[in-house]
């Protein structure tokens, strides 16, 4: 009978450590489901360390274009590496869990045999306390945007059943919430930005130019605005179809993007035509930059099935004060480029300036 009895009183105190555990889980669950990656490399960086009992973190964002992973954040007292290139040979543990795609988890990595890890792909070995650690990619359905990488042990033992677990629901949460994030930059980037060329659409450069009037307003200075059109282009679809178009009106946005500064504002206007805000940007000054782009654009040449296509553009520009409307300065400036195509086209019209 007392056994019993001390059975039943041992029982709730099992459930308690439980849900003290759960406790410790939910809030942090919560905490990283967001869209702030700072909170959420907090999150990784002071509390699941605790929570897990480690003492050294660091958390890498994965650049998958470039195969680059970024240090978002770390608790090392050490100097550790910042950028880490999937292309590294030998490859270090961590690029070897993101190529796996599989959790390296070990009490002792020098006898770590799957995969095999060297001391030489180990830069910052001599750093660490203990030979245990954890690196965890972290998936968003199916895809790797970055990893956690715990290390040492405070108590020196290896990692525990429990602990795995943890591991493992914190690397699905926080990839999750990262690839919630790439998914959301990735909806802006293509509400502001015209999906062709890569420029700011024709909403965004409004918005754009509202507020470079807004700020000349009220500190001073003046905006020129270059209005360039691709000459021909309608020949160039007829001739070669919209694909070979859609080449020229690539090639064209890139030679006017390396021709600018970055402060200023390049957008795709309309089907081929672009715009370019320069601020604070005397009307002589931006004449040299339309003569460049002329100049860049006409000096190019591309292919599309073996034949030749020769693209020119028309620019028009002007100067203009603080208390002019947008539609004025775009009116304006159209009126100069239309001068432009007027005048045998692959030229450069200046309308005067307006002071408003």
């Amino acid at each position: 009978m007392g056994k019993n009895k001390q059975k039943s009183q041992g029982a709730p105190k099992k459930g308690n450590e439980n849900i003290s555990l759960l406790e410790k889980i939910t809030p942090l669950a919560q905490e990283v489901n967001c869209l702030d990656i700072e909170r959420i490399a907090k999150v990784c960086i002071e509390k699941v360390p605790e929570l897990i009992g480690v003492e050294l973190a660091s958390l890498y964002i994965l650049d998958r274009s470039n195969r680059i992973l970024h240090l978002q954040k770390c608790n090392h007292p050490f100097l550790i590496n910042r950028i880490v290139s999937l292309n590294q040979k030998p490859p270090s543990p961590m690029v070897m869990a993101v190529t796996s795609n599989e959790l390296i988890l070990t009490s002792n990595i020098e006898t770590h045999n799957k995969p095999i890890i060297k001391q030489s792909q180990r830069n910052f070995a001599r750093n660490y306390k203990t030979k245990n650690c954890a690196i965890a990619p972290l998936v968003c359905q199916g895809s790797i945007v970055g990893v956690l990488n715990l290390a040492d042990k405070t108590d020196g033992s290896g990692f525990t059943k429990e602990d795995i677990v943890l591991i493992e629901l914190f690397s699905q949460l926080v990839g999750a919430s990262l690839g919630n994030i790439k998914m959301f930059e990735k909806i802006q980037h293509q509400a502001i930005r015209d999906g062709l060329t890569g420029l700011y659409n024709h909403k965004r450069f409004y918005e754009i130019l509202e507020r470079e009037l807004w700020r000349n307003r009220r500190y001073g200075g003046q905006i020129s605005l270059i209005m360039i059109d691709i000459d021909d282009l309608k020949k160039i679809n007829d001739a070669h179809g919209h694909r070979a178009g859609d080449k020229v009106i690539k090639k064209v946005s890139s030679k006017i993007q390396g021709c600018i500064r970055q402060i200023d504002i390049a957008a795709r206007y309309g089907g081929d035509e672009f715009a370019v805000i320069l601020p604070n940007t005397s009307l002589a000054d931006a004449r040299h930059v339309a003569e460049r782009m002329l100049e860049a654009v006409s000096g190019s040449s591309l292919f599309w099935k073996r034949e030749p296509i020769k693209p020119s553009i028309s620019i028009g520009l002007g100067e203009y004060g603080p208390e002019i409307t947008p539609e004025d300065i775009t009116n304006r400036s159209d009126k100069a480029l239309y001068m432009a195509k007027q005048s045998g086209k692959n030229t450069v019209k200046v309308i005067e300036p307006v002071a408003g």
